[in-house]
């Protein structure tokens, strides 16, 4: 079997740190189309961490589904990858991590809990928002620790949560704390906490991905058994024309 393996990845781990995990052939963030043709060239897995929204279509559920029903095993974490898994995982798509795991069992609904605003591919997509899903770890550790009281984490959630995608960040959300009328000493306390203390939960679930990926590649058990019959309607047929071979 080969071990060609597709991993679209973007802002949630720097391509250098994932090829200390696995080699792979590492694409930008999917986009709709980038998965049905990445099936063309029959990989033995194709990973999405990453994905494109918003001002790009996003990766169409249908294609993912296409490459299960080929036996092309599709997994995803982090970002875009933990929405589709969670969306798919029925139909045999594989989710890993806390992220996924919170979208599969209903505790995260929002696609904005991952979205974050980012620099240009030739910069290594330079992170420049923080997504809901760091805050909400990165509080939850605070507190943990006794930086924060119970009051504060949630209001600071709140603030953040209130926030579009694209303005969330520790220091916006530290100042409107100050607004609220937070107790300053336990606002200085987390800022000072912070540079060691930050948690990066997509960046933890996308290393995760890929050593899950590693591990069953080295263990030979990297498989899928589709699970249902894959329908080609007449909007498959007119969106995947121009893209499969018609032996496909």
């Amino acid at each position: 079997m080969s071990n060609h393996v597709i991993v679209f990845l973007g802002p949630s781990l720097p391509v250098s740190a994932a090829r200390r995990v696995l080699q792979a052939d590492y694409r930008p963030p999917v986009a709709q189309g980038d998965v049905l043709r990445a099936v063309t060239e029959n990989p033995a897995a194709i990973a999405i961490i990453d994905g494109f929204f918003e001002n790009v279509p996003a990766v169409w559920h249908k294609e993912i589904l296409f490459a299960l029903s080929k036996g092309i095993p599709v997994l995803g974490a982090a970002s875009m990858g933990a929405l589709r898994a969670a969306e798919l995982h029925p139909f045999g798509m594989e989710g890993v991590g806390a992220v996924f795991d919170a979208y599969a069992d209903g505790r995260l609904e929002d696609d904005d809990e991952v979205a974050v605003t980012h620099g240009p591919a030739e910069l290594g997509y330079p992170v420049l928002s923080e997504a809901m899903v760091n805050i909400r770890r990165t509080l939850s550790d605070a507190y943990a620790a006794g930086i924060l009281s119970g009051g504060t984490r949630r209001l600071l959630q709140d603030l953040a949560k209130d926030l579009s995608y694209r303005d969330r960040n520790f220091g916006r959300i530290l100042r409107d704390a100050a607004g609220e009328g937070v107790d300053a000493a336990e606002i200085n306390a987390f800022r000072d906490w912070l540079p060691t203390g930050r948690a990066d939960q997509k960046r933890e679930d996308a290393l995760a991905l890929l050593t899950v990926l590693r591990d069953k590649i080295a263990g030979g058990t990297l498989a899928v058994r589709p699970i249902f019959a894959f329908e080609h309607t007449t909007m498959w047929e007119r969106v995947a024309r121009p893209v499969l071979p018609l032996h496909v």
